[in-house]
């Protein structure tokens, strides 16, 4: 690439120097003239017709060669290449070249035909003066100059040589030097021209890549002198400034780039004197780089580089969509992307700093908010819907917030206040209060109208010795308390809850332990057929008796478990333990084990399942799921699934409580059961309220109609055993009217028992047949 750039380079040139040859036609024909009036003038000194012919030659050459230059006038030539360039050279030398070798010939002939001193001096003076011509109009080609001295020179040269006299001979040798001379002169000439044009073309290539490079960089850029003026400004600061290019900025001060820069609206007027003193110290060399804000959304980067005296380099970019990245990603880290209230992190910072600016006697205050069945409306309406809710929930919080306090959300459905300056514990309870009043209340959520209440919890303390974590766990305790009473309100902690919280979390790790080393009991209730003689099997049901606090209520640990998320391990044990008992019972009875939501969102449980029944060596159709309405509200499409492949298995499946939830009449057709268990609730007053009697009959009549068994809970009274009799209302009665539930050993025991008083019993109804046979 480089080889050919040169190649073309000095083409052009050649072009320029073939060219000049062709111009300036003036002194030709000055020149001319001269010749012609010479020749005639020693025509008629000498009377040699010679020398008229001699004129109308060099007329003729000079006609001649106007017209090829004339031609070359006409010409195109930004289209020439070499070849053409050195045709047209060739076509002038040969013009010169016969101009030179008549005006030699000329002067040949007064030497040795004529000899005529008149002749001699006039024609050889004419000749000589012609050589200036050479030195000033024809250096432009090398050829050229050699020609006309060759063809001008060797002829007088010859004629004084010719003349046979020594001192002629003389004067012959002492011209080779001239023309040598004039030769040297000419190349001298082309050879200075040549070397400028190109130092010239090298110096505008320069100048032109540097142009280029400093319009086509990503960068603004402005040259200054030592006085602080612009030398050079490359395109993309004049965009940046939104100048135009007639604009010349050359010998200007900064400002009054940035005058325009204001003017052409890209600079807020407020902003020019920031924008200038932050230059003039860079200029200054007291910062080497800055950032500048030029409106609401666009900023500049400036560095610079000084070069001593010589002034300073400013280089800068536009940083407007870095500078708004950085604050998105600040806005990020410091509030829920959600609701746009502060985060745990940045509420935490700004908590810090408003403890520090205050009194150490003054009050202050952390609440922790959480919406009530917040997971009821996840469920109901979908998660999109719940994040809309939280949403407006903030902004109702952000009202208030304006007043005295700061909000965070920490996550899920919590919300965090601090009260920085809290008068006393009255003051504490109007704001709280207000906050719990403003919150509650309806919400028109994707058009549906939400009524949503919030329970909350508050711990109040002096600035002195105050720490935001502890007021954060004391909040808790209280939110904790609020919702085990009634929920909608909010508590005030008090140390009597820090004593709970630690019995809470010595129970977590207890119960967690107690899971581990599957030291849980399980109890049994049994399943009679109405009649009360035959025993079906039994519902498990886990007992854990804690080894200080003693016996602790399903209803206290099984929550715990869900809240910890261990309740799938439970249930594993559960079953593990339920499968192993039931394969020392008698072959006829089963045993009922309850799953939970997570249980059925989980198809884990499958192999769960069906690992207890091979290692317990247990038939299928022996192990029995009850199952709830609320734990299939998660995920039911997950449930179904589940349901089914077990089974498919060969497991029965019961739903537990039938009739206490709204949908419990859908299930029965959607999920694959084999029992139903109905509800101690269409029990309890079944012999005194007719209208319980009709809708129990009516339940079971339906289920039976679908093929499933019934089984009745909560019978607890002979009453009520009889009535169920005479009404054929169960398959299955489950009560205390059969028995509690008992541990492993007295149920096994009376299983036992039962077992064989129904082969006795069957035995004594055989012998009778037995003796009839016989007769």
């Amino acid at each position: 690439m480089k080889a050919a750039n040169s190649t073309a380079f000095a083409d052009d040139v050649r072009l320029s120097f073939v060219t000049s040859l062709y111009q300036k036609r003036g002194t030709l024909f000055a020149g001319m003239i001269a010749h012609v009036v010479t020749t005639i003038a020693v025509y008629m000194r000498i009377d040699d017709p010679f020398y008229l012919y001699a004129a109308l030659a060099l007329f003729i050459i000079w006609n001649g060669r106007n017209i090829d230059m004339m031609a070359f006038d006409r010409l195109d030539k930004t289209k020439f290449k070499l070849a053409e360039t050195l045709h047209w050279e060739k076509r002038y030398v040969a013009g010169s070249l016969i101009a030179a070798f008549v005006l030699g010939t000329v002067c040949g002939h007064a030497l040795v035909v004529a000899q005529d001193p008149f002749a001699e001096l006039v024609t050889i003076s004419v000749t000589l003066a012609t050589m200036i011509s050479v030195v000033g109009r024809n250096f432009g080609s090398r050829l050229n100059v050699d020609m006309i001295i060759l063809a001008a020179c060797l002829p007088i040269m010859a004629g004084l040589i010719m003349a046979r006299d020594p001192y002629m001979a003389l004067m012959a040798v002492l011209l080779l030097p001239l023309f040598l001379t004039t030769r040297s002169m000419a190349n001298g000439v082309r050879d200075f021209l040549f070397n400028a044009v190109t130092s010239e073309r090298k110096a505008s290539e320069i100048a032109d890549r540097f142009d280029t490079a400093l319009n086509n960089m990503s960068h603004g850029l402005f040259m200054l002198d030592g006085d602080g003026r612009i030398e050079v400004a490359n395109r993309k600061a004049r965009e940046f400034f939104n100048l135009d290019a007639n604009v010349d900025l050359s010998g200007r001060i900064l400002k009054a780039a940035l005058r325009l820069g204001t003017r052409n609206g890209v600079i807020a007027r407020e902003n020019f004197a920031q924008i200038n003193e932050h230059l003039d110290r860079l200029i200054s060399g007291r910062e080497d780089r800055s950032l500048v804000r030029l409106d609401k959304n666009s900023w500049l980067e400036f560095s610079a580089r000084h070069r001593g005296e010589k002034g300073v380099v400013l280089i800068f970019e536009d940083v407007s969509a870095r500078i708004q990245s950085e604050k998105r990603i600040l806005h990020m880290a410091r509030f829920d992307n959600l609701t746009g209230l502060p985060n745990r992190s940045w509420f935490k910072d700004v908590v810090a700093a408003k403890m520090a600016k205050a009194r150490p006697d003054q009050l202050l205050a952390l609440a922790v908010l959480d919406i009530d069945d917040f997971k009821h409306v996840n469920d109901t309406m979908g998660h999109v819907s719940g994040d809309k809710l939280l949403s407006a929930i903030a902004n109702r919080l952000r009202s208030l917030s304006r007043q005295k306090f700061v909000i965070s959300r920490f996550g899920g459905d919590e919300f965090v206040l601090f009260l920085p300056d809290v008068e006393d514990l009255s003051d504490l309870n109007r704001t709280m209060d207000h906050v719990i009043d403003t919150l509650r209340g309806t919400y028109m959520i994707d058009g549906h109208k939400l009524f949503i209440s919030l329970s909350g919890g508050a711990s109040m303390a002096p600035v002195a010795g105050a720490q935001i974590e502890d007021l954060h766990i004391q909040a808790d305790l209280a939110l904790y308390e609020a919702k085990r009473r009634d929920k909608n309100r909010w508590t005030l902690f008090e140390e009597s809850m820090n004593q709970l919280y630690t019995e809470r979390q010595r129970m977590k790790s207890d119960l967690r332990e107690a899971i581990r080393t599957n030291s849980m009991d399980l109890f049994y209730q049994p399943m009679f057929n109405p009649e009360g003689k035959r025993i079906a099997g039994a519902e498990a049901l886990s007992r854990w008796n804690h080894p200080q606090l003693g016996p602790i209520s399903p209803a206290v640990y099984i929550p715990l478990a869900e809240e910890m998320g261990i309740i799938g391990d439970l249930t594993r044990c559960v079953i593990d333990k339920a499968a192993q008992e039931c394969a020392t019972w008698p072959d006829n009875l089963f045993v009922s084990v309850n799953l939970s939501a997570f249980d059925l969102g989980d198809r884990a449980i499958i192999s769960v399942i069906s690992d207890a029944l091979d290692r317990n060596n247990l038939a299928p159709e022996r192990l029995q799921l009850e199952i709830t309405e609320s734990g299939l509200m998660n995920d039911l499409e997950t449930a179904q699934v589940i349901l089914t492949e077990l089974r498919a298995m060969g497991l029965s499946i019961a739903i537990d409580d039938f009739g206490t939830g709204y949908s419990s009449l859908s299930y029965l057709d959607m999920l694959p059961l084999n029992k139903v268990k109905i509800d101690r609730s269409f029990v309890s007053n079944v012999t005194t309220d007719m209208r319980k009697l009709k809708l129990l009959r009516g339940v079971v009549h339906l289920a039976r109609e679908l093929g499933l068994e019934v089984v009745v809970e909560g019978v607890e009274t002979e009453a009520q055993l009889v009535l169920i009799r005479e009404n054929d209302c169960a398959d299955l009665i489950q009560g205390f009217i059969f028995g509690t539930p008992m541990p492993k050993g007295a149920f096994s025991e009376l299983a036992t028992k039962l077992s064989k008083q129904q082969v006795a019993a069957r035995e004594q109804l055989q012998l009778p047949n037995s003796a009839k046979s016989a007769r």
